[in-house]
């Protein structure tokens, strides 16, 4: 069975998450990806990657990807958050948050800790290649 990432960000880290998966392309094709709505559709056209998307955090992807979570569908969380803009769907935010801290799920919020998840994802599934 792959690995379940969940791929989420924010408007303003869009751009960043968008990035972030092409850096790691090759790493991610072996992995079932899901991300919500726009984040989802970028990465897809972006890199033609497979995709599972979610609605829009805002209309309820966060929570359907933390339902997955709850149910260990998912592996880890690169969930770029923008700190400085409010979000008006910030209490569904926390429970993603809340639920890889319950369930003990990597969950990265910046690009420096997406990177040391990745990065080790791609050391495992290298090691799991030999």
């Amino acid at each position: 069975m792959s690995t379940r990432v969940a791929l989420i960000a924010h408007d303003h880290k869009k751009d960043d998450i968008v990035k972030l998966v092409g850096e790691y392309a090759d790493t991610l094709r072996r992995c079932h990806l899901i991300a919500t709505g726009t984040t989802g559709s970028r990465i897809a056209t972006a890199h033609g990657l497979e995709v599972e998307r979610m609605l829009s955090g805002p209309h309820g992807g966060d929570l359907q990807i933390g339902a997955q979570l709850a149910e260990g569908r998912v592996d880890m969380v690169i969930f770029l958050r923008d700190p400085m803009t409010p979000q008006p769907h910030e209490p569904d935010i926390n429970a993603l948050v809340r639920a890889c801290d319950v369930h003990n799920v990597p969950c990265a919020t910046n690009i420096s800790t997406a990177r040391m998840i990745l990065d080790v994802l791609a050391l495992r599934l290298a090691q799991e290649g030999e």
